[in-house]
């Protein structure tokens, strides 16, 4: 499953980018990770004023209400058949999985909005194809204006690992809350295809047609949508393991990683 180291180096990633410098590796992050949660276990159990402050800090950010992730954008069109965290981990790590980016702002009033969300269904080794479509999905959705330096400290990342792929038995055979959907269909001669990752509808509070119907129209498909139920719709379902991380929280562990490792 998608985890938070995943989310720390999507953010080092788009951070060293846009300032123009050299960004760490997963595995750096993964490490330094590990070694800042068992610095924080040693603070937690002698707390610094220092400390007391960076963990209200996370508090907070915390309890602000979770991201939308809206609509999302593949670059790919051929789906696999099938291919939280604190540390240690529990299971052994995904090191290859299709996957999507997500980048949302985040208003003073905590509420969030779509800044840019791209992925593939193709299996990606993690370590490039994080980096990659972290960048890809900030500076390149065609739906938004590439995402500048100053916005970073606005921003909030989720990053999903997809599994469980599926083909359904008609347009109904799938789990609001539960599964993504990618549909393709062809009318009067023209392919479309579109998905929806798993929390979209839910988040939205549409029904199953909805949903459907929504995904028709981000496809491009522009007859009465009472017509919906003629075209002949493939759908495969499928699974989303999810974390999401704000910029305040990269923040205080890039500081931490600069004042102990000065990288």
């Amino acid at each position: 499953m998608a985890t938070v180291p995943h989310c720390l180096y999507c953010f080092e990633t788009l951070a060293a980018y846009l300032g123009n410098r050299k960004s760490m590796t997963l595995e750096e992050v993964e490490q330094a990770w590990e070694n800042y949660c068992k610095d924080a276990d040693i603070a937690a159990k002698k707390p610094s004023p220092a400390f007391r402050r960076i963990a209200n800090s996370l508090d907070a950010a915390s309890s602000t209400p979770s991201p939308a992730s809206g609509s999302t954008l593949s670059l790919d069109n051929d789906t696999p058949a099938t291919s939280t965290a604190s540390l240690p981990m529990e299971h052994p790590p995904i090191t290859e999985s299709p996957l999507f980016i997500t980048w949302n702002t985040v208003a003073p009033t905590g509420y969030t909005s779509l800044r840019g969300c791209i992925g593939t269904f193709e299996a990606q080794e993690l370590s490039e194809g994080i980096s990659s479509y972290a960048i890809t999905s900030a500076i390149h959705d065609t739906r938004f204006d590439p995402i500048t330096k100053r916005e970073l400290p606005t921003l909030e990342v989720a990053v999903t690992l997809l599994t469980d792929f599926e083909d359904c038995d008609d347009a109904m055979d799938w789990e609001l809350g539960t599964h993504g959907i990618r549909i393709s269909f062809v009318d009067r001669g023209r392919r479309y295809g579109s998905t929806y990752l798993p929390d979209v509808a839910s988040e939205q509070g549409w029904t199953k047609e909805e949903t459907l119907i929504s995904l028709m129209r981000k496809a491009g498909w522009v007859a009465r949508k009472d017509l919906w139920r003629d075209i002949n719709l493939k759908v495969v379902r499928y699974q989303g393991k999810k974390e999401s991380l704000r910029y305040p929280e990269y923040k205080h562990w890039r500081d931490w990683v600069e004042a102990n490792t000065g990288a």
